[in-house]
């Protein structure tokens, strides 16, 4: 751990306790990183608008409002019978001591308020369990409310959002911010009455039983709160360094593990465990201070209210001595006298619950109050390819026509300009350039994954804003260089493509793909379950799944992202084979490093800082001798 300098500690607790984000896709707003986010980073510190979260949670358990005040009433009833169970102790404890009554008068004195105690506490115990068994329904369907309407605004969120949000930062949101305000509704809004009742009702009952003890209790409430709002001050402290920490160890862990090949091919292993010791470590400490001033809240409490009740029993047995007081008064009064602190305690240590699940509810709502993609224009039409068209769609060819489209991720920074391509129907249009130059954004665009600035898009004469944009991306089927395949069989993530195709259509689209002979040979063929995104797999058959996903879709439409970037020569001749299949009578744009990929393409757009500067067919811009020449000969490389 000593031969970490002290830049690097300083870096390896930003880089991994922190989330780094750009501004785009492929370089604006592309965020660095991804994957969930390790458990256990909540929100602490104080929320921004109490009220306004406040007033949005208690709508979600407003919906069983008759249970909740039911509930508050069970939470009155238990407090009571609580505080009145122990009040009954007074005449018992005075009739022992009574010397006009005989012994048979007092046990049955004695038997009748135990019977009475014992049905009061019952009642007590029946009103606790009601408010725990209703509570917690109440509470899990306010939760499954807001974790089901959290995941509808992220269906409907625009890409710019995923773009510019890490995974790790989204899943928080269903899980740390929950589960703090699950925690919240659960327990803590319950523990708050009840809390706020029994002090109410042992400062009556203290008052009603001697007013001068109750006096001199009373005056030991400011230290408690002083003390325990010092220790909480701490304790919240501590515990943000503790889970800031933790999320840093966490952040490690998860990037060294899935990055162990590089690691070891690097020989970087005694560097990892000293750079994850020096974490470990400094968790530890932050641990250590957070545990200790979050478990002496307690006991330091605890002993306070010791010394009130000892100088509550003196002061009481002195007045017993010569006002009259009755012992049974004593008794409950020192029994209320203990019991005063712990409501007040459990107060103070409820407010970290408090702040933690009303600032994890503020970014859950953070997400909800985002604007979602832009709805379709009211006399949007639906359309449809001209093989597979329903009754009331507009069949078409899959002419694509852009108009001096120009765009930005970031207002400022062009990323597009004036781009304009025309692709007739069943043409190969090819993208080629550098890194950034644009290539991917263009594809976006014919998505509507965003919003052109100016110019226009046209499928087949009709403005993509005139379309609905179920209808649009339903007819353009993409092939991306990351794959990404769900857990299920692998029939099912090729129906993917289109919900209700038969199980015959399913295998034609993978014989398309030249992926039918290799799911033949899967253990269980085409029932074959895939887990971890398709980890039994090797790249390049999953890429031929996800073409073959495209084939089934039918759409007359087609895009290829650097299909074959990441798979070896031999694989891409099967993929490149494939995708012949599939680009056969459909609009074709191709994205692609490899220039070999795009020879036979109709149409070859060169682009660099976000301008078409050469096109053409290969041909023709191998005669040109220009920027494709360069690239195609190797005089300049991609990058």
């Amino acid at each position: 751990m000593g031969r970490i300098s002290e830049e690097r500690k300083e870096i390896l607790l930003r880089r991994y306790g922190n989330i780094n984000v750009m501004n785009g896709p492929g370089g604006p707003g592309r965020p660095r990183g991804g994957g969930p986010g390790p458990r256990g980073m909540m929100a602490f510190g104080k929320p921004k608008n109490v009220s306004a979260t406040i007033n949005r949670l208690l709508s979600y358990i407003g919906k069983g409002k008759i249970k909740v005040m039911f509930v508050f009433a069970c939470v009155l009833g238990g407090t009571l019978a609580n505080l009145a169970g122990s009040y009954i102790l007074r005449p018992l404890i005075n009739n022992l001591v009574y010397e006009d009554r005989t012994a048979l008068e007092k046990a049955r004195y004695l038997a009748a308020g135990l019977i009475i105690m014992a049905c009061i506490y019952l009642v007590g115990v029946l009103c606790t369990y009601l408010q725990q068994r209703i509570m917690i329904g109440v509470s899990q369907n306010a939760l499954v409310k807001i974790r089901e309407d959290l995941f509808r605004r992220i269906q409907k969120l625009p890409l710019k959002y995923h773009d510019t949000h890490t995974h790790g930062d989204i899943m928080s949101r269903f899980t740390n911010d929950l589960d703090a305000v699950g925690e919240m509704l659960n327990h803590t809004m319950t523990q708050i009455f009840s809390g706020i009742i029994t002090v109410i009702g042992t400062i009556t009952l203290m008052f009603i039983t001697n007013w001068v003890l109750a006096i001199v209790t009373i005056t030991t409430v400011p230290l408690l709160f002083y003390v325990g709002g010092m220790i909480g001050k701490l304790s919240r402290r501590y515990f943000a360094s503790q889970q800031k920490v933790l999320g840093a160890v966490n952040g490690y862990i998860e990037e060294t593990v899935t990055g162990q090949k590089v690691i070891k091919v690097f020989c970087h292993e005694e560097t990892a465990m000293d750079e994850f010791e020096f974490l470990s470590d400094e968790l530890r400490k932050e641990q250590m201070k957070a545990q200790f001033f979050g478990g002496i809240m307690g006991p330091v409490m605890g002993n306070l209210s010791q010394v009130s009740y000892a100088l509550t029993a003196t002061i009481g047995g002195i007045l017993c001595l010569t006002a009259n007081f009755d012992i049974g008064g004593l008794t409950i009064f020192t029994n209320y006298s203990r019991q005063f602190a712990r409501p007040i305690s459990e107060l103070s240590l409820q407010m970290n619950t408090i702040y933690a699940a009303l600032a994890g509810a503020e970014r859950v709502f953070e997400v909800m109050d985002e604007p979602p993609e832009a709805q379709d224009a009211p006399n949007a039409v639906e359309i449809c390819s001209e093989e597979n068209c329903a009754e009331g769609t507009q069949p078409i060819k899959g002419e694509v026509v852009l108009n001096n489209v120009t765009f930005a991720y970031v207002p400022g920074k062009t990323v597009l300009k004036n781009i304009s391509v025309t692709a007739k129907p069943g043409q190969k249009i090819a993208f080629v350039g550098s890194t950034g130059a644009g290539k991917t954004t263009i594809t976006n665009l014919i998505n509507r994954f965003y919003e052109i600035e100016e110019g226009e898009i046209l499928i087949d004469g009709i403005n993509i804003k005139d379309i609905k944009k179920d209808s649009l991306r339903s007819n353009i089927a993409m092939v991306l260089q990351d794959t990404h395949l769900f857990s299920g069989t692998v029939k099912e993530n090729i129906r993917y493509g289109r919900l209700d195709a038969t199980d015959e259509e399913v295998i034609a689209a993978a014989k398309i793909a030249c992926a039918h002979s290799f799911i033949e040979r899967l253990p269980q063929g085409y029932d074959t379950v895939l887990d971890g995104d398709g980890a039994n797999l090797s790249q390049g058959e999953r890429q031929l799944l996800n073409i073959a996903r495209a084939a089934i879709s039918k759409a007359p439409i087609l895009i290829l992202d650097e299909a074959t970037s990441s798979v070896d020569t031999r694989t891409e001749k099967y993929i490149e084979k494939g995708m012949d299949r599939l680009m056969k009578n459909r609009t074709t744009f191709v994205i692609a490093h490899r220039l070999s990929t795009v020879r036979n393409a109709d149409r070859i757009m060169v682009l660099e800082h976000g301008e078409i500067i050469e096109q053409g067919t290969h041909d023709e811009l191998l005669a040109l001798g220009g920027r494709y020449y360069q690239l195609y000969t190797g005089a300049i490389e991609l990058d």
